[in-house]
């Protein structure tokens, strides 16, 4: 006796995850993550300038003067603007022991008690980096005269990287104040993404 075809269910391929879009606080979020994204391709540059300086240095003998110092700083600055990033589509690391273990209306004042630590922090860490990239750019005069890197081909991308990391902690402060303030008004904070939940 032969053994039956199996049934033509079996063949069906698993459908695909959907993916589900990020899960934003705002509307100042949605404009962070729609920048980030565009941000994001600055890891593409830094990627395709390195295989540009193996191809002269191998290749060719001639190796360039500003692919490293460029690499560093696209890496840098791809970084500083993670953080808002990370905040603004809720895929911060946290830990959740707690928090998993309560009930909603605790959760809501772990909420606010977050959202009030985190925006502090922002305020906090804004104005270190505001120092750092005033004194990256101007002079013991007070004039403005960016910080370089000293090599031979000496850009300024020091004093760049500092506004940048203080760009990005000043958008920190205003999403961690909107997050603080829909918490305040009862608003729950949208669950974590998996990638995030630690």
């Amino acid at each position: 006796m032969s053994p039956q075809p199996p049934h033509s269910d079996d063949y069906k391929q698993p459908q695909e995850a959907v993916s589900q879009p990020d899960p934003v606080r705002s509307a100042f979020d949605k404009g962070v993550v729609w920048c980030a994204r565009g941000a994001a391709w600055l890891i593409f540059v830094a990627m395709a300038i390195s295989v540009f300086e193996v191809v002269m240095r191998y290749g060719f003998d001639s190796p360039t003067s500003w692919v490293h110092e460029s690499v560093v700083m696209l890496v840098a600055i791809s970084f500083a603007l993670g953080g808002p990033a990370a905040l603004a589509s809720n895929r911060h690391i946290r830990v959740r022991i707690l928090y998993d273990t309560v009930g909603p209306g605790f959760k809501r004042w772990l909420d606010r008690f977050n959202d009030l630590v985190t925006f502090l922090f922002c305020v906090g860490m804004s104005y270190a980096a505001y120092v750092m990239f005033w004194d990256a750019s101007h002079n013991p005069l007070g004039e403005w005269q960016l910080e370089r890197s000293g090599t031979s081909w000496n850009p300024p991308f020091p004093a760049l990287v500092k506004g940048m990391i203080m760009l990005a902690l000043m958008i920190m402060c205003v999403q961690a104040f909107i997050h603080l303030i829909q918490s305040l008004r009862g608003k729950p904070a949208p669950e974590p993404t998996d990638e995030g939940a630690a």
